[in-house]
């Protein structure tokens, strides 16, 4: 990929980019905390890639989403005890979490186009910690004082409101990090590497996300099930209270000691200053010559802010996103991965307050869930493999229809009079079907790396997270309607079928692509001249 040169006159676009490297280079006292070290000691099997500050990166990602990983098991089990015998507290949350991506995703993915890395990683690291920090707080009130929704509705309502609103808040911020890093981050590193490098630093970001799904419900389970829900707050309050600090000073480290990054950041100061410049001086040139010479700067000076505005409405951000968006071309591949978050086949809000209202205790839960993430975390091992020998567009194909295949265990548990064995059924349908998921997600996330265009990746990032969200609201908008914990098998169906839909979605677009599905010839063995056009 081609890095934008810089005006090295100091004029233009180029005096950012010289004013980016200026502060991040030129001061002593910015150098990078963690220096790179050269030679083969810091090669990490990669030229170039040092392996002190890859290991912060994959650090400070550990810490951001350890603590998204608690709070993202541990609400429901929060709202279920404040609520008991209902769904209702849980699918509110979920509805407040994934309309606030859903409306403002793409709006945090351009935000993340526009600041720089530094900005970024600055509101980042403080509003997901402090947004945390919050919800824990409230939490712990409403656990404490459990008679607030018969004594004091208002208060109680209040506090849910702000529970709801603070979470909300730190996804969101979790949502910029992760655009940043995954979307941004990654690929830039990667970039004049071996083509096997951004597969590895993909394949390694999950698996630490998903060894926090396997471990985090663990930790947050057991201070349920042996102490209390109580303690599992305060802890989790605590967790962020600490890591804020070590979190940016981790990754700051990455962005001062790989110069690939420090290098993008101008190329990008670059483009934000030549879009600027673009919007200031566009003027209807027409307009101007049919103007007397007399009242044309009066004239064209209301008409550039009259246009500026009625430009500004036209082009409004969220629009905007969703227009780069939609000209993809992996768009409808977006869809397919986006319709998989249409469902409660996974554990979630919504199951894991089915369970327990099943009975299942928390540790059980937990434990289900921590093996549906060792899954998860083989299939990160098992993609590059599959990948490197039948592609990422068909290792997608594949995925998609494994998942598909696990999932029919979960349809067949609604058939099961034992509740118990109802459940169990459930949950190792659920898990096995993550292989397949993650590999899917793999796929699809590779795709979007390679064929939407640098000065893009950011956007469609946070529209695709925007997506996702929408559809996962509107799982729990599902919840809220059927919000009797007995009719959760109709919620398994509704799931199935959207599953299935994703399914065949991605089917045509890898149709659409290479114009056929299999290799027959290779798929049943058979002799490669019956699939030869004939001569005659």
């Amino acid at each position: 990929m081609s890095r934008v040169g810089v005006n090295a006159e100091g004029k233009g676009d180029g005096s950012v980019g010289e004013e980016i490297q200026r502060t991040s280079i030129a001061n002593p006292a910015e150098q990078p905390l963690l220096e790179h070290q050269g030679g083969d000691g810091g090669d990490c099997g990669d030229k170039g890639l040092p392996k002190v500050l890859i290991r912060c990166l994959y650090t400070g990602h550990f810490l951001s989403r350890w603590s998204a990983r608690i709070w993202e098991f541990s609400v429901a089990l929060y709202m279920i005890n404040i609520w008991p015998n209902s769904l209702l507290l849980t699918a509110l949350y979920g509805v407040v979490e994934s309309a606030s991506v859903a409306l403002f995703g793409p709006i945090v993915g351009q935000l993340v186009d526009k600041l720089t890395y530094v900005k970024v990683l600055q509101l980042w690291s403080v509003i997901q910690n402090l947004s945390f920090m919050i919800a824990g707080g409230t939490v712990i009130a409403l656990l404490h004082y459990s008679d607030l929704k018969t004594t004091h509705f208002p208060i109680f309502a209040l506090l849910v409101s702000l529970t709801n609103v603070s979470g909300a808040v730190g996804v969101l911020s979790t949502l910029a990090g992760t655009i940043l890093i995954e979307r941004e981050w990654v690929v830039v590193i990667s970039e004049d590497q071996a083509p096997g490098v951004l597969t590895k630093l993909n394949s390694v970001i999950r698996r630490i996300d998903l060894a926090c799904q396997l471990f985090a419900p663990v930790v947050s389970g057991l201070l349920m099930s042996f102490i209390s829900l109580t303690a599992s707050a305060i802890g989790l309050a605590f967790w962020n209270v600490v890591s804020v600090c070590l979190l940016y000073w981790l990754l700051i480290s990455v962005y001062k000691g790989i110069p690939s990054l420090r290098e993008r950041e101008v190329t990008r100061a670059a483009r934000r200053s030549s879009r600027d410049h673009e919007q200031i001086t566009s003027v209807d040139e027409q307009t101007q010559r049919l103007l007397p010479e007399s009242i044309k700067e009066t004239v064209v000076s209301e008409y550039s802010r009259r246009a500026g505005v009625f430009h500004r409405l036209l082009n409004l951000p969220y629009l905007t996103a969703w227009k780069v968006y939609l000209k993809q071309d992996v768009v409808l591949a977006g869809v397919s991965l986006a319709l998989l978050y249409f469902t409660v086949l996974s554990f979630g809000s919504l199951m894991t307050a089915a369970l327990e209202w099943d009975g299942i205790p928390a540790y059980i839960i937990a434990i289900g869930r921590s093996i549906s993430a060792t899954i998860g975390i083989t299939a990160t091992f098992t993609y590059p493999i599959l990948q490197s020998h039948i592609s990422t567009i068909r290792t997608g194909l594949w995925s998609i229809w494994s998942q598909w295949s696990f999932l029919l265990v979960c349809v067949g548990s609604i058939w099961i009079r034992n509740g118990i064995t109802s459940a169990y059924m459930l949950m190792g349908g659920v898990a096995a079907s993550r292989l397949g998921l993650w590999m899917f997600d793999l796929a699809v996330l590779r795709q979007m790396q390679d064929q939407v265009p640098e000065s893009d990746r950011c956007v469609v990032g946070g529209v695709q997270n925007s997506l996702q969200s929408t559809l996962d609201m509107m799982g729990y908008v599902m919840g809220i309607l059927v919000s009797d914990p007995k009719d959760f098998w109709k919620l398994i169906i509704i799931s199935f079928s959207l599953v299935t839909l994703a399914a065949l979605l991605y089917t045509l677009y890898v149709w659409r692509v290479r114009k056929h599905l299999f290799h027959f010839e290779k798929l049943f063995v058979l002799p490669p001249w019956l699939f030869r056009p004939s001569s005659r």
